[in-house]
């Protein structure tokens, strides 16, 4: 038998393929995007840029900013009652208020 790939992206083919319109590189805007210490944020990564991606097991994580690191943002989240924390870049992060899905109201 043949080893099985234990790679950084390994068994992430569903995780990160983009559908048709969404193909290609993000928007500048993404890249640029700012946040503030204790803003929450939405761990989405973006397969077309390596740089400062997470690992793929915090996608679709919720997680707070606690600094700044260059260019990229300290986000701290708990994992299993576990505090955790990850140094990501913006483009793989959105913010959780404009992420939130839009929902009618219970009961009517």
């Amino acid at each position: 038998m043949v080893k099985s790939s234990k790679g950084f992206r390994a068994r992430t083919r569903g995780t990160f393929t983009k559908h048709v319109r969404e193909r290609g590189r993000p928007p500048v805007t993404r890249f640029l995007q700012t946040f503030e210490v204790g803003d929450r944020v939405i761990v989405r990564i973006e397969s077309s840029e390596p740089h400062g991606m997470p690992h793929p097991r915090y996608q679709g994580r919720v997680a707070t900013v606690t600094a700044r690191v260059g260019r990229s943002y300290r986000i701290a989240f708990l994992d299993g009652g576990k505090a955790k924390e990850l140094v990501a870049h913006p483009v793989h992060l959105l913010p959780a208020d404009k992420a939130a899905p839009k929902r009618a109201p219970r009961g009517a």
